[in-house]
């Protein structure tokens, strides 16, 4: 049985968490298939947004839900994917972008 986690998150994106949930308190993670910024994971207070049932807990990061589309992760042949946190601003939805911080997603390897 593979136990390798499906998601993990970089330092920085780690410390970018912690300044967001002082902030917000609970938080979760959303990898959309395509709409709002499809390509960038959005960071919301822990239910805020209602996932369905085309939607996977991938894992957790830094103990928050990373949620994907499903048939996305499946399209991407289910990598493991890296969060990190770079400069500037991605989707106006994304907490992170009041701080001018941009969380990204990444396979790894």
């Amino acid at each position: 049985m593979d136990t390798a986690p499906r998601v993990v998150a970089t330092e920085a994106a780690i410390a970018e968490i912690g300044r967001l949930r002082a902030e917000h308190g609970p938080l979760m993670f959303f990898q959309s298939g395509g709409c709002c910024d499809g390509s960038s994971p959005l960071c919301f207070p822990d239910g805020e947004l209602l996932t369905g049932p085309n939607d996977l807990l991938l894992g957790e990061i830094d103990g928050c839900p990373f949620h994907v589309d499903a048939e996305q992760y499946e399209r991407w042949n289910r990598p493991e994917l890296i969060v990190d946190v770079v400069p500037g601003t991605g989707s106006g939805m994304s907490l992170e972008g009041r701080n001018g911080m941009h969380f990204i997603l990444r396979p790894a390897g």
